[in-house]
């Protein structure tokens, strides 16, 4: 099964060993595993990703949307060996029907050896 984040890989090979609790090499790898699990409604996996300092207390997902793709328009830093990153995306969705899509630059930072997300603001 291709993965829901469109890397090309398979989603045994890409997302799914991340979201079974393996940490992410990079930002942009924790960007697509957390468009992953939107995609399969992983409300676990988002909020144990999400920064303690600004985590919702609690995470409901949208039934209606079912999120198609993922395009990752730029990164900065968020390598293996630094402790931010920046990744702005555009996701694309369906909601009742209607195509639509958002865009976000999000902020990560890396706290030992896992990638967290921090927030996010209109790309």
């Amino acid at each position: 099964m291709r993965c829901p984040c469109l890397s090309g890989d398979t989603f045994e090979k890409c997302c799914g060993p991340l979201l079974s609790g393996g940490a992410a090499p990079t930002a942009e790898r924790l960007m697509r595993s957390r468009f992953t699990a939107f995609a399969r409604g992983d409300a676990a996996y988002l909020t144990r990703t999400w920064h303690p300092s600004t985590r919702p207390a609690q995470l409901e997902l949208d039934d209606d949307i079912r999120w198609t793709r993922l395009d990752i328009v730029e990164t900065a830093r968020g390598g293996p060996f630094d402790r931010e990153g920046v990744v702005l995306f555009e996701a694309f969705f369906r909601e009742h029907g209607v195509a639509g899509s958002m865009r976000e630059r999000s902020r990560f930072v890396r706290e030992g050896r896992d990638w967290l997300y921090v927030d996010g603001v209109p790309g």
